[in-house]
């Protein structure tokens, strides 16, 4: 009596039948089983000799089973209240890297909030602490951004921005924001048109004023190696962008908005690189996260 393991193989030899019907069945019925088949697959794809069709055939449907795992994780980090910004960034690159191991990244991460926090003490005041995080990121841990290669889709996978150590200027404002929520800064996203950046200031005084003018101490700019500046600096940026000033351009963004910018990063990329059809596929999972 055949084994399921033997009818599994059976099924997957016939990938390459020419029918496409006949193709488009077992295509399903084998997606149908999820992750847990890709090991299988991946052997078939391997050491079968079955043809080019075959191999192709083979790969489109681990991609298909690999992306359904994808929507489904964004799906869940969408549905929760604190959508945590870790956990979207790593559903996320798991759409490019589906094998990265989550605990892996979670430890270098932690090494460096160690290291930071290892150099606090009491007393120290805002640009002092600020100061003191940007020596360990970008001169202990070397973190710089990616002006050589800005546009690479690897700037918006934060494996890769852990593993390079150069990312673009979200990419590495989130590694900024997860560190600096672990060691309890308040320090927050802002969604500035062409160049995203951070705020440091009491998220109780997050608000406009009298004055109109937003109570925060100053803006970091974690792309040029966490430099400091003002509002007057983002009112100069504003004008030279020929932008009107807008009270979102200054003020904190929540983790959703911050995931959909760095999926438009992600989707621009593509389209640099000329992969149009993975462009689709972010905003086919930007679509999700916006349900």
């Amino acid at each position: 009596m055949a084994s399921a393991q033997d009818e599994i193989k059976a099924l997957i030899s016939l990938l390459d039948d020419p029918d496409e019907m006949v193709f488009d069945q077992i295509r399903l019925k084998i997606e149908s089983m999820g992750e847990e088949i890709i090991p299988v697959l991946e052997d078939a794809w391997e050491y079968q000799a079955y043809g080019i069709l075959f191999q192709s055939r083979v790969e489109n449907i681990i991609h298909n089973i690999q992306f359904d795992n994808v929507k489904a994780d964004l799906g869940k980090w969408a549905a929760t209240e604190e959508k945590d910004l870790l956990d979207g960034m790593l559903a996320l690159a798991k759409y490019q890297y589906p094998e990265i191991d989550d605990d892996e990244i979670r430890a270098l991460i932690n090494k460096i909030e160690k290291d930071i926090w290892l150099e606090f003490h009491d007393g120290l005041t805002a640009l002092e602490k600020l100061k003191v995080f940007n020596h360990i990121m970008f001169d202990v841990h070397g973190f710089e951004g990616n002006k050589k290669h800005y546009h690479s889709t690897d700037n918006s996978f934060i494996n890769r921005v852990l593993e390079s150590k150069k990312g673009n200027p979200i990419s590495l404002a989130v590694l900024y924001l997860i560190l600096a929520e672990r060691l309890y800064l308040p320090v927050y996203g802002v969604n500035l048109p062409r160049h995203f950046i951070l705020a440091w200031g009491d998220l109780m005084d997050f608000s406009l004023g009298d004055s109109d003018e937003p109570k925060i101490l100053f803006y970091i700019n974690p792309f040029s190696g966490g430099s400091v500046f003002g509002k007057r600096d983002i009112d100069a940026f504003l004008k030279e962008l020929k932008l009107k000033p807008n009270p979102i351009f200054f003020l904190p963004c929540s983790n959703y908005d911050i995931m959909v910018r760095s999926m438009n990063n992600l989707i621009h990329s593509y389209e640099q690189d000329g992969q149009g059809h993975k462009a689709e596929e972010i905003r086919e999972l930007q679509r999700i996260i916006k349900l």
